[in-house]
């Protein structure tokens, strides 16, 4: 790992690492100390030990805020999904996972497919700011996107407003979909959320040491096997993304 990295941390011998807690694939659990647990905690602190540094974790409720942090310098590199307008303030690295995003429709719901929903009249319940609500804000051309914070919020908003369907990550509609009988979660997708690792944009020698560490970590199976200790195989894979 090049000196040049080194030099372009804010504080010397840290890395800061904003964290998402929102996603509880990439973040499983909490420590004895309070700290994140998970497939990203483990992938930053993995690159902090190859850098030489100490790792410090900064957790926000929602990608949303560990984006905005950035913009405040409160963090070295970021765990989140890539984005077109998160790209525009952040360098993102070559994806590491990646996870299915689709819909859960109510009981007794005349939407059959991902193509039905998109039509005038439709409204959808989305997590706000997260990577799957950015891209139907972008694509969608009829239905009506409705937010709230997080995935539980997301989630209470489809129950207590009776919306036509819930977007989100596939792994997570699954779960929803067991606490509300007769609900479905549609077949197939309308995008892949991208997992990656973010930089600012004038630390280039931090995200061409973040490419290189990936390239490893991928090739070596380290991020497979990060999966597979968290509990979470079958529901991220590892992105061949470059």
């Amino acid at each position: 790992m090049a000196h040049d990295a080194l030099s372009e941390l804010t504080h010397p011998g840290t890395l800061r690492v904003g964290i998402n807690l929102g996603n509880i694939l990439l973040v499983t659990g909490t420590g004895a100390q309070g700290e994140p647990e998970g497939v990203a905690p483990d992938m930053a602190a993995a690159l902090a030990e190859r850098l030489g540094v100490a790792v410090s974790y900064l957790t926000y409720a929602t990608p949303g805020e560990v984006a905005d942090a950035g913009e405040r310098d409160e963090w070295d590199i970021a765990l989140i999904a890539v984005e077109p307008k998160r790209a525009e303030k952040i360098a993102f690295s070559v994806p590491y996972v990646e996870i299915e995003a689709t819909y859960l429709v109510p009981a007794d719901s005349p939407l059959q497919a991902i193509a039905d929903v998109d039509r005038p009249g439709v409204r959808i319940a989305v997590s706000d700011r997260a990577a799957y609500d950015l891209y139907l804000s972008r694509t969608l051309k009829h239905a009506e996107l409705h937010r709230a914070k997080g995935l539980a919020g997301a989630f209470a908003l489809f129950v207590t407003e009776k919306l036509d369907a819930l977007a989100g990550l596939v792994p997570a509609l699954l779960e929803n979909a067991r606490s509300l009988p007769g609900s479905r979660v549609l077949d197939g997708r309308y995008t892949s959320v991208l997992q990656a690792i973010g930089t600012k944009p004038q630390n280039t020698a931090l995200k061409a040491d973040v490419e290189q560490f990936l390239a490893e970590v991928k090739e070596s199976g380290m991020v497979a096997g990060l999966i597979e200790k968290h509990g979470v195989k079958g529901k991220l894979q590892v992105s061949s993304g470059a």
